[in-house]
């Protein structure tokens, strides 16, 4: 609908959710578990996986929505990049990625945002245009 802005905004929103996925397993189970061989704690990658299947399909409301539920995994990232004194890279790039996906999703859905709110106001502006001449 809008163009190469949209796509790249797309690419980026999709690139950064699946890198986040394998960015959660890979800390999880083989960079820096909680416990040696793997932590449970990788699957907090799984609900990853609905926003996932939502920006490939391109589905505005799974856009909204996520970049709101992505911010649990913004908030993990800055505490254990401030706390860990091991790998706090970790929660860094966690947090980047969760920054990326932000704003990508957040600029991806603004113009179509836009364009419904104008639609309803020009519905309203026309409704009343034609209360005000019937009476």
């Amino acid at each position: 609908m809008y163009g190469a802005r949209q796509q790249v905004l797309w690419w980026g929103a999709l690139a950064s959710v699946a890198a986040l996925i394998v960015w959660c397993l890979l800390w999880e189970t083989v960079l820096a578990p909680l416990k040696p061989g793997g932590s449970w704690l990788a699957l907090k990658a799984v609900p990853l996986l609905f926003p996932l299947i939502g920006v490939l399909k391109r589905d505005l409301y799974t856009l909204q929505w996520s970049s709101m539920m992505i911010l649990a995994y913004l908030a993990e990232g800055v505490v254990r990049g401030y706390s860990d004194t091991v790998m706090p890279w970790l929660g860094w790039g966690e947090a980047a990625l969760v920054f990326v996906f932000f704003c990508c999703a957040l600029l991806y859905v603004h113009p179509y945002k836009r364009a419904a709110k104008k639609a309803a106001q020009e519905l309203l502006d026309k409704v009343a245009r034609s209360r005000n001449g019937h009476k």
